[in-house]
């Protein structure tokens, strides 16, 4: 009975160590052991000290801490920015903030689509920009909302393609402003078939519009032809770029009273990679940093800038030692006769010919032959 009684008592005194309430295991160890077992408490090396210090030293996260050290929150959809693990991984972030020229242009491509459409569809268009954004060609194919109309067009001075991409809702509302259709009805959809005809016809020719005022809004920076390559309907067949190369996604609004859509721009950094430089740059003014001023006081100083003029009527060559014993009256023959025509120069360069005269006590030169091209090209160069 009294090995009985100990053995309760021990396993008391653990569970207290373990629970971590020191003072009831002291008691439960003074009241098992013998009061000649040499000491009123536990022994230095007692299991209770390592369980206390594991309790101590252990700490669990919570569900929140572990989403935002991997970078998972549930607003991530809305374009919240992504942190942690996450960040380091996804292969869609990409950081278009180094050309902050494109938001210039793209405000300047709203503008002027508002202008556009308004006429092309003689009603009420406003053309908003929902967001422009980076992300890897891949990504967006695989994110493009079918059914869908992918128009590929190549911007020529930059000998590369980009991708414009209309929406069903956009399609469906165009066909039903341009053939007439009344304002408060919603316009009907088929679903689960190709487009018509008739359709790709129109859709193509709102892509030519935008096509048009997006060379428009390049024109003050560089001049961009941008030319409608072909029309698809399916992604696959739309890749125009590695689906690991990034992208700039221009995401617009186009609302026509109660009728419209969404359609996207995209460019590959593969076709802005020529005018990067360009892009480098920072905003000032409606006209890109241009001084209208500047430019006309400059044309108008160049213009008056004065010019060193020479009427050469030959040339010939003669050894250097006579030319040095020339002396008073010796006579040096010419192969030009009175006839002959004189060149104007200036500097090195030969601008045109005439014939030399006498108006009063001066010598003249008379025309005869408009400056050249290659004098004009040598001038610019010199410039």
């Amino acid at each position: 009975m009294g090995t009985e009684a100990t053995d309760e008592d021990l396993a008391a005194s653990w569970e207290a160590s373990v629970g971590g309430d020191q003072s009831s295991a002291d008691d439960a160890w003074d009241a098992a052991l013998p009061s000649g077992g040499g000491g009123g408490g536990p022994p230095s090396d007692a299991p209770q000290s390592i369980a206390q210090q594991a309790v101590g030293s252990e700490r669990i996260l919570n569900q929140d801490e572990i989403d935002s050290l991997l970078g998972f929150s549930m607003d991530e959809e809305n374009g919240a920015k992504k942190n942690g693990i996450r960040a380091l991984i996804n292969s869609a972030l990409v950081s278009y903030e180094r050309l902050p020229m494109l938001e210039v242009v793209f405000d300047r491509l709203v503008r002027l689509m508002t202008t556009s459409l308004r006429n092309f569809t003689s009603d009420n268009v406003e053309v908003s920009l929902d967001a422009i954004q980076s992300m890897r060609f891949g990504d967006y194919l695989n994110s493009i909302p079918l059914p869908a109309i992918l128009a590929v067009f190549k911007a020529k001075q930059l000998d590369n393609y980009g991708l414009l991409t209309v929406d069903s809702n956009l399609i469906y509302s165009i066909v039903d402003v341009l053939l007439g259709g009344r304002r408060g009805t919603i316009a009907m959809r088929v679903e689960g078939r190709p487009y018509t005809t008739i359709e790709r016809v129109l859709v193509t020719r709102l892509v030519e519009v935008i096509l048009n005022d997006a060379r428009k809004a390049f024109d003050p920076l560089t001049a961009v032809d941008f030319e409608l390559d072909r029309i698809e309907t399916n992604p696959r067949f739309a890749a125009i770029a590695q689906p690991a190369n990034a992208a700039i996604l221009v995401k617009l609004r186009i609302d026509m009273e109660d009728r419209g859509g969404r359609c996207e721009l995209l460019l590959p950094y593969a076709t802005l990679e020529p005018i990067r430089k360009m892009l480098l740059q920072n905003f000032m003014g409606e006209k890109f940093g241009r001084d209208n001023i500047w430019e006309g006081h400059l044309a108008t100083e160049l213009w008056s800038a004065p010019a060193a003029l020479r009427v050469v009527l030959d040339e010939f060559m003669q050894p250097l030692g006579k030319m040095m014993n020339l002396q008073v009256g010796d006579t040096l023959v010419m192969n030009a006769t009175p006839d002959s025509k004189a060149h104007l120069m200036a500097g090195d360069i030969h601008l045109t010919t005439g014939q030399v005269g006498r108006i009063g006590q001066k010598v003249a030169m008379r025309i005869e032959a408009p400056i050249t091209q290659a004098a004009k090209k040598k001038i610019l160069e010199a410039r």
